[in-house]
């Protein structure tokens, strides 16, 4: 009987979560993927892109803080410190150790610095690295581009709608509540997942080759080698949380879904911008 009970639980967090319109159909990416974007646009992509990297920090603190368990915590400690610039590393090796000796770099843009990047493993033993937070990756991709650390990341610079999706964030992702923080991880893990990192990427690549030549990518195609990763796990954690004695089936839909609201307001907001521009475009 719990099977069928989680097999009808799933069919709603299909069509809540997985038919969202922000999983379904994001204006902004099927746009941004053409690679037609003015250098301004580019820029306010940016810099918005930035406010919510940056700002997601607070969230997963968060996260850590109101953990219900010490797994849970250490689970958090993950996503934390390595958006911090702590290297996922392996069982036998430290990722980035200079020990180890350089290995050839066939395309920077897709395998990105092997003394900064990996995607597996845990920041259990990892080596930390200034250069490989995700803050100053983003930077790289910014300076390309004519901006700065003080023009990117932080709270002022965000336009309403990405303040908006900021603070569902820290609200949702980080809440002290069980089923609210996991209805929004879940409903996040799968937007993630869903493909618009590749959309992202492909009007990157657009640009890069047609007038950025230095627009250095491997922030988008790391996250996208990660999250192709996740999206096998995220049906079986579901699973383990549903099999919870905590969990209850409505506040996980409902923070969920509003969640995934509040990712639709901020690609609403950059969608706006592009056809609208307005005074705070960097």
């Amino acid at each position: 009987m719990a099977g069928t009970d989680f097999d009808a639980f799933r069919k709603v967090i299909e069509r809540k979560f997985m038919h969202h319109p922000v999983v379904t159909s994001n204006e902004y990416t099927a746009w941004f993927a053409r690679g037609e974007m003015s250098i301004d646009q580019l820029r306010h992509f940016a810099v918005q892109f930035s406010v919510f990297s940056n700002q997601f920090l607070l969230a997963a603190l968060n996260r850590v803080i109101n953990a219900d368990t010490l797994q849970a915590a250490r689970e958090s400690k993950e996503i934390l410190m390595n958006e911090l610039g702590v290297i996922y590393t392996t069982p036998g090796g430290v990722a980035g150790d200079a020990k180890a000796g350089p290995r050839p770099i066939r395309d920077a843009d897709r395998e990105g610095d092997p003394a900064l990047v990996s995607t597996e493993g845990t920041v259990d033993g990892g080596r930390f690295r200034f250069q490989a937070a995700h803050i100053e990756w983003l930077l790289r991709f910014s300076e390309s581009l004519g901006l700065g650390f003080s023009d990117i990341g932080k709270r002022r610079h965000g336009t309403p709608s990405t303040l908006r999706f900021c603070d569902e964030l820290f609200r949702l992702y980080g809440s002290d509540d069980y089923n609210e923080a996991m209805g929004a991880a879940f409903a996040v893990e799968n937007w993630a997942a869903a493909g618009f990192w590749k959309q992202l990427i492909a009007g990157l690549e657009k640009m890069k080759a047609a007038r950025v030549p230095d627009l250095p990518l491997a922030f988008f195609t790391w996250h996208d080698k990660i999250e192709n990763q996740h999206k096998a796990h995220v049906w079986d954690e579901l699973k383990e949380c549903y099999d919870s004695p905590k969990f209850r089936e409505e506040p996980f839909i409902s923070a969920g879904v509003i969640m995934l609201d509040g990712v639709k307001v901020f690609w609403d907001g950059l969608n706006e911008n592009r056809k609208h521009p307005r005074s705070w475009v960097a």
